[in-house]
């Protein structure tokens, strides 16, 4: 059995970017994924104005263009009092994002021409290869057990596994790595057809305990999704389409927006949405994506958060693969770095499920924000992933509101 320099598991805009950016280091990369691609993958759909970087670094950034990717210039946001903020994403100042604007994009035609670009590269691309468990030996990970596409069990011997295998990442599980979460949300997401005046911004719409997020992804074609309490949908677990429609008309400034509206393709139902993942504590394997763990789509982050992971980890797994030295101990450095990197956001994203939970709050920083539009244009910034968390506290901004 041949044994190539890493092996990843799951195929998504993680261990794509993982297969290429390592394979362009020259490194002999396995990447395979128990689905055939194209797929359908229940997703927000969005891609923040710095995730546009990364694209074009990974080579398919003008596929992502020509595809038809729509361009976003900002958020509505409509607060539980009907509060309205129109916010843009900053094109002045000190913070720049890569593209002035952000992208809404069907994951599915995303997650294709990422691994469209992989195989044109020196990468073994598996599809319907089914990772079933982990080869050990010692405190050390050496390969992977999967099925092929026949259904037969098979190994693969790896220097490096990263799993990249999403929320149900076979790769922590083995590793006993998965930790819930106390908040306890579910995702219900539709395309739909019929909703007017949606064309270059995404829309949010917050009613304590739930809110909807819209994504123009495509012309007159929309990425509808509600965010809800766990326990609010568990009764309707066979009903979810009856329980997904009520709960719409229950958000009295978004309802009289889909009189018209045309559900276009299946709902996809994902939840509990959070999750924790502890740091691998074996040699020779690390996580990335949302493998690593997920927090709350809110600020869309998602996508971004799986292309940046999978540029740090990256940095440290090519240090450590030519140093000869996959040890828990120097692998870790990339833990930290995620660490650094999104330490703060996870802060904001953890206030804004205060303002989530609770309608007077959001009542009162949407008034706030209505009233200081150059505070809203840096929460946007924040949100597209360029201007950084501590700058809504800089003495400048808060001399400018």
């Amino acid at each position: 059995m041949t044994t190539v320099d890493v092996i990843v598991v799951g195929a998504g805009p993680a261990g794509a970017a993982t297969a290429i950016l390592l394979a362009e280091r020259g490194w002999s990369v396995t990447l395979l994924d128990k689905a055939a691609f194209p797929r359908p993958k229940i997703c927000g759909e969005y891609l923040s104005p710095e995730a546009a970087r990364i694209l074009d670094r990974l080579g398919v950034l003008k596929a992502v263009d020509q595809a038809g990717a729509q361009p976003l210039r900002g958020m509505k946001i409509v607060a539980p009092d009907g509060t309205v903020l129109e916010g843009s994403y900053p094109t002045t100042g000190r913070w720049r994002g890569y593209r002035d604007h952000a992208l809404a994009f069907p994951r599915e035609a995303l997650d294709r021409i990422l691994v469209d670009r992989a195989r044109g590269l020196p990468i073994d691309v598996r599809e319907r290869h089914r990772a079933t468990g982990l080869v050990r030996s010692a405190s050390a990970v050496t390969g992977v057990q999967a099925q092929n596409e026949d259904g037969e069990p098979c190994e693969m011997a790896g220097r490096l596994v990263v799993g990249a295998d999403g929320r149900h990442s076979v790769v922590a599980s083995a590793l006993g790595l998965l930790r819930p979460h106390r908040l306890r949300r579910m995702a219900l997401i539709q395309h739909v057809s019929g909703l007017e005046d949606i064309v270059d911004r995404g829309e949010i719409y917050l009613d304590p305990p739930d809110y909807a997020i819209l994504n123009p992804v495509a012309p007159g074609l929309v990425n509808l999704g509600l965010v809800v309490p766990m326990h609010h949908a568990r009764a309707f677990a066979h009903r979810l389409g009856a329980f997904f429609n009520a709960r719409l008309r229950q958000l009295r400034h978004l309802a009289p927006r889909l009189s018209a509206m045309k559900a276009e393709g299946r709902l996809m139902a994902m939840g509990p949405l959070a999750y924790r993942v502890a740091e691998p504590q074996a040699d020779g394997v690390m996580l990335v994506g949302d493998a690593a763990g997920f927090y709350d789509p809110f600020t869309g982050e998602g996508v971004f958060t799986a292309l940046r992971s999978a540029e740090l980890l990256t940095e440290t797994a090519h240090a450590a693969l030519t140093e000869g030295d996959l040890s828990r101990d120097r692998l870790a450095a990339y833990a930290v770095a995620r660490c650094h990197e999104f330490a703060s956001k996870s802060r904001v994203t953890n206030a804004l499920q205060l303002l989530i939970a609770r309608r007077r709050l959001a009542n009162v920083v949407a008034h706030m924000l209505s009233r200081r539009p150059s505070l809203l244009d840096a929460v946007l910034g924040v949100f597209g992933d360029f201007v950084p968390p501590a700058e809504l506290l800089s003495p400048a901004l808060l001399r400018r509101v």
